[in-house]
């Protein structure tokens, strides 16, 4: 029970970050460059683990955004970074209601990026979100190691 707890706050987390392995999926799909040996994705971590200006100057790329919304982006992804922390750090919580909490933020931030796109750019972060929230549920239909999850559902 624990061992999953802990596994599924852990893709939790690496998904909270998720708009950022959405792009880079989105960047090999479109014919771009993958990116260089050793960098963020070398050793398995994926570029989930960017900081916010990274994490705002690839989105920027990827929906031509002007050097206004990228700065208002990298702002909403820093304000994100720093409600993660404080949770993580929140010793309190149960990991139902850290993972939960963890969804909220995710959920506020993608809405306050949204907010800052214009509609071209808007359709284009729905799509992301959307390809997104498929690999999301793909893992969580899968177990540890790709193997199938055959543990039942929390009732």
């Amino acid at each position: 029970m624990f061992r999953n707890c802990l596994f599924t706050l852990t893709l939790a987390g690496f998904l909270c970050a998720g708009t950022s392995a959405v792009l880079a999926q989105d960047n090999g799909a479109s014919g771009q460059e993958a990116p260089p040996p050793g960098g963020p994705a070398a050793h398995g971590h994926g570029p989930h683990h960017m900081d916010p200006a990274q994490h705002a100057a690839m989105l920027a790329k990827h929906l031509k955004l002007s050097s206004d919304q990228q700065s208002k982006v990298e702002d909403i992804f820093k304000s994100e970074q720093s409600q993660m922390e404080s949770l993580h750090s929140a010793t309190s919580l149960s990991p139902q209601d850290r993972h939960s909490k963890m969804m909220d933020i995710h959920k506020t931030t993608s809405e306050q990026v949204r907010a800052v796109l214009n509609p071209d750019q808007q359709k284009k972060w729905d799509e992301m979100q959307s390809r997104r929230e498929e690999r999301m549920q793909s893992h969580h239909d899968q177990g540890p190691g790709g193997a199938p999850n055959t543990t039942p559902p929390p009732q």
